[in-house]
């Protein structure tokens, strides 16, 4: 066993050794274990490497706040995670963990000449010095400055883990575990109510789980935390979390839980997975989330050896490892004097507790003089001496800021408190306002935005008697606001020693040279106090932007126990009160989450789901390449004898100008309107007319948001006088029926209509060209497929092969075209019998690139293309299409802003290039003038480009400022090659008067 083992006490299990690595070299420790408890127990310090001067790093907490000791584990790369932080990674048999951001190993890192280089690394030096000369930055500097840069190597092969979600309601959902959110599980059950109570850590108890000293109802505190946590487990109403960090709260009490299930287990179930993701819906909330040790920023305060002084504590009295020999405690509050006790207990030898107060007092200080510790009040740190580890620390006196004469103290081992940090990220998160408290100079919960309240530690209450009623006053209010009725009030008799409020933020006065002293204030990132002082000096004041400037608290760590001490020392700077500083925002995650946890099981085919038509896999055995469009995979063309694209699509293209084409277009959104009101829901929602429209007609509609821009189109049928079946474009049915389902529910409840996806029950066959009628006359049944029975734009219910259909008479490529609409089931079967009845007529299949071709040459226009968000319907030609005298629709007031009717408006035009050759580029700018200097005054955009070969010409669409005006004048298109000039035409270029619709 190793000499930095205890022999007994502890939560470890010393009856199940542990075998596991760092760096290569063998180790042992014990179930209960960290990596970062087990490294200390075999004496290791040296964890890793800092971010910018590569200082050697231990660890300094022993929970999610650790700054210093962040590691790489896992066995291969499949399995690998970086940036982990040693205090949080629970040992297994087997692990397999490194050091990160050394080279060429720990011990000897050749970065650490950054350290000797620190006077040419300032706080802001990056936005003054990689600024020349311009453009350099991309070329240059950054590649090699991300290169050099600190924190672990993303894994290079894809995650082998399974991730997985869920959604909980709870009535009573706690934050933390600790004494308080026990007290309010306690509280919130009783009642009834649904309790989730959850915690970061692997057991529940927070600060009880290293408490050898306490009472409660007059049991242990450890005997008292197993009997609460038997009688919550045992409740069916309660559901325990463990391992599980509550990383974000959002909008009407919406939780994030990040649960840890496996990275605990060397050999995990198969069927579990690694993280699971509880997205959680709470009526009332309370956060039961502790407090944060505060580090003190005296000079070398980084060193391996230098720890919080309660973390010190709970590696000797919950993990059962020495953190050191001989211990010099660093504080300014009293609870460095438990950690003193409880080292001394464990046989540390104690060489002095430095207390920067001048007079100190109270039960923690009494129980220190009585055990002989020797205490020197009135005094501070001014320096630490040691290569990899701490090896001795110099102390002086001080009164206010001024510092005697510094005497030195041999040491392996600085555990330092500068106090308590109520952790109030969840409560900003919900939009709390905070107050600050000059008692334990610290910010508190102040005035709630969410049904959420704060208990115990985290509201700067800290006698344990004390926070066990507070949290259980909190869970009994939670649970009578979910409304539930609470048993009543409990009083818990504890017995503890309590430690005085108050502390010291900021930087520790010496008298040491300013300008070469390094006092850390982010350790991760290595910001200085000289680094925050130099940016005050600069001209910062607000501490968000001193925040940027300086990188302090933008760590992984989110400057859990940085921020407040860079408060204090921008205070003190500035001459102001720190709550005129202001305070940095608290932003989800609360602490690093995987990426895997958000994706669940959205990874690879699952991330976005594959959808495909009945027709795909007849597609597919044809050699058609597809493009995913939304969620679909569609046939982009289907080559023929090694076709290239442009060959394919100009046969395709002819051969529905000559004779017929059949074109999948299943994927449209298809959505069902039914109800005795569905006319007038279709008035409203639509720019066009619909009350009038006849039953077996079809018409075309536009859709607008609010701002009166150009959503959606499609074509509708009224298939009878209480059903409209509307078609949507193929990635906008969602947003469609969403918007339907948001106005019928929350702006006309009084409608009596309903509304049904049906994009999938239908696969859609569409016929287009002079003999697309001369294919499916002898199919269909039930219709009379004339010209004068079925005109353009109609629609018909009857039966084709025997299969039930609608059948709709309309075009998107300006011939003659019908759309078959059968049940999904039959859509393959009734597809390859139309395809063989049309051999006869030279049918041929086209897809979604012959399709926009076709459909440009007439001028039609796709939404998402020709449109961006910001088009109305008359700058895409679609003016007609708005009822003139309707009395409203979605976005009819908006269209009456004057913006909207401006004549400089970008307008839906042609163009033709006078290089009868040149196609234009999609997304290409347009100027008037290509002799303009750089840079040029762009008046619109290419939206569509294509070779036309039934005209033998390029054609394309564009969105031009004033475009009507502009008829015939000529314009330019700069390209890399050269400009090319264009001529403005009217955008249908092909069939202008719509004769080949009759076919």
């Amino acid at each position: 066993m190793s000499a930095f083992r205890l022999g007994g006490g502890g939560r470890i299990d010393r009856t199940k050794p542990i075998n596991f690595s760092f760096d290569g070299k063998a180790y042992q420790g014990y179930a209960g274990d960290t990596l970062a408890s087990a490294l200390i127990a075999n004496g290791v310090h040296l964890i890793g490497r800092s971010f910018k001067y590569h200082r050697p790093r231990g660890i300094m907490s022993a929970g999610s706040d650790e700054a210093n000791a962040l590691v790489g584990v896992g066995r291969d790369q499949a399995h690998y995670t970086p940036n982990l932080r040693a205090t949080q990674v629970e040992l297994y048999e087997g692990l397999v963990a490194e050091s990160q951001n050394r080279w060429p190993s720990l011990a000897f890192d050749a970065g650490a000449v950054n350290d000797l280089l620190s006077p040419f690394f300032p706080s802001g030096f990056y936005y003054k010095t990689f600024m020349w000369p311009a453009g350099a930055w991309k070329r240059l500097y950054e590649p090699k400055i991300r290169a050099m840069a600190g924190l672990g190597k993303a894994p290079t092969a894809a995650d082998a883990d399974r991730y997985t979600q869920r959604y909980a309601h709870a009535d009573v959902l706690i934050v933390g575990s600790g004494p308080a959110g026990l007290a309010a599980a306690l509280a919130a059950s009783d009642s009834g109510a649904r309790v989730m109570l959850c915690d970061e850590q692997a057991e529940f108890g927070g600060s009880l789980l290293g408490d050898d000293q306490s009472s409660i109802d007059g049991k242990p505190a450890a005997q008292w935390l197993a009997d609460v946590l038997a009688t919550l487990a045992a409740r069916e109403n309660v559901t325990l979390l463990s391992r599980t960090t509550a990383f974000g709260f959002y909008g009407h009490n919406f939780l994030g839980l990040a649960e840890r299930v496996t990275d605990h287990l060397a050999k995990a179930d198969p069927r579990l997975p690694r993280e699971r993701l509880w997205q959680v819906r709470a009526r009332q909330v309370v956060f039961a989330a502790g407090a944060i040790e505060r580090p003190l920023v005296f000079p070398e305060n980084d060193r391996p050896g230098v720890m919080l002084a309660d973390a010190a504590r709970l590696y000797a009295t919950r993990y059962g490892a020495k953190p050191g020999r001989r211990a010099v405690i660093a504080t300014a509050a009293d609870e460095a004097y438990r950690a003193a006790l409880a080292l001394h207990a464990v046989g540390v030898e104690i060489a002095a507790i430095v207390d920067l107060r001048p007079k100190v007092e109270g039960p923690l200080p009494d129980a220190a003089r009585a055990a002989g510790l020797k205490i020197l009040t009135g005094h501070v740190v001014v320096g630490t001496r040691g290569r990899l580890r701490v090896s001795s620390v110099d102390i002086a006196p001080v009164s206010g800021d001024t510092v005697g004469k510094s005497s030195r103290l041999a040491c392996d081992l600085v555990a330092m408190s500068g106090g308590f940090t109520p952790s109030l990220h969840l409560f900003s998160q919900s939009r709390g306002k905070l107050k600050y408290d000059p008692l334990t100079q610290s910010y508190l919960p102040g005035t709630s935005a969410a049904a959420e309240r704060s208990a115990g530690a985290c509201r700067g209450i800290f006698s344990l008697s004390s926070v066990l009623a507070d949290g259980h006053a909190a869970g009994s209010e939670a649970a009578q606001k979910a409304g539930f009725a609470p048993k009543g009030l409990r009083s818990f008799a504890a017995s503890a020693l309590d430690a005085g409020a108050g502390g010291f933020v900021g930087a520790v006065p010496h008298a040491r040279n300013p300008a070469t002293v390094k006092a850390f204030v982010d350790f991760q990132n290595d910001v200085t106090a000289k680094d925050i002082k130099l940016a005050t000096r600069e001209g910062f004041k607000s501490i968000e932007h001193i925040k940027r400037y300086t990188t302090t608290g933008m760590a992984t760590d989110q400057g859990k126990t940085s921020n407040m001490n860079a408060l204090g020392i921008v205070s003190k700077a500035l001459d102001k009160p720190i709550p005129e500083i202001g305070l940095t925002t608290f932003r989800p995650p609360y602490t690093p989450t995987t990426f895997g946890t958000f994706a669940g099981l959205s990874r690879g085919d699952l991330f976005d789901p594959v959808r495909t038509t009945p027709i795909h896999d007849w597609a597919v055995e044809q050699g058609a390449v597809f493009e995913d469009v939304a969620l679909w995979k569609r046939a982009r063309f289907f080559p023929r004898g090694g076709e290239d694209m442009h060959a394919a699509v100009n046969r395709e293209c002819v051969a529905v100008r000559a004779g017929v084409g059949i074109f999948d277009a299943t994927t449209l959104g298809k959505i069902e309107v039914v109800g005795p009101d569905a006319a007038e829901f279709m008035n409203r929602m639509y720019t066009n007319a619909w009350l009038k429209l006849e039953v077996g007609r079809c018409r075309y509609g536009a859709m607008l948001r609010e701002d009166g821009f150009v959503l959606d189109d499609g074509v509708v049928g009224r298939m009878a006088t209480d059903r409209f079946h509307v078609t949507t474009t193929t990635g906008g049915a969602p947003r469609v029926l969403n918007m339907m389902e948001d106005y019928l529910q929350t702006e006309w409840p009084d409608l009596n209509v309903w509304l049904t996806s049906t994009t999938e029950e239908w696969a859609v066959i569409a016929l287009q060209g002079p003999n697309a009628r001369k294919v499916i006359e002898p199919l269909v049944e039930g219709i009379d497929l004339s010209p004068a029975a079925m005109p353009h734009m109609s629609v018909r219910e009857g039966r084709i092969l025997g299969v039930p259909t609608r059948l709709f008479r309309v075009s998107f490529t300006g011939e003659l075209g019908f759309e078959i609409n059968v049940p999904a089931s039959y859509g393959r079967a009734v597809w390859e019998a139309v395809y063989e009845a049309g051999k006869a007529h030279g049918i041929t299949p086209y897809g979604t690139e012959t399709m926009h071709v076709l459909r440009a040459e007439k001028g039609y226009i796709i939404i998402g293309q020709e449109t961006d968000g910001t088009a109305g319907p008359d700058d895409v030609g679609l003016g007609w299409a708005v009822g003139k005298t309707k009395k409203d629709f979605v976005g009819k007031r908006s269209l009456a802003r004057p913006e909207m009717s401006n004549p400089n408006r970008k307008q839906l035009v042609g163009l033709l290039s006078l290089d009868d050759k040149a196609v234009l580029e999609e997304g290409a700018q347009i100027v008037a003038d290509p002799a303009q200097a750089i840079p040029m005054t762009m008046i619109g955009h290419v939206t569509s480009s294509y070779w036309s070969a039934a005209l033998g010409h390029p054609i394309a669409l564009a969105m031009v400022a004033g475009g009507r005006a502009r008829m015939g004048e000529v314009l330019h298109v700069p390209m890399p090659g050269g400009t090319i000039a264009v001529k403005v035409t009217e955008p249908v270029f092909y069939d202008p008067k719509g004769v080949r619709l009759d076919g």
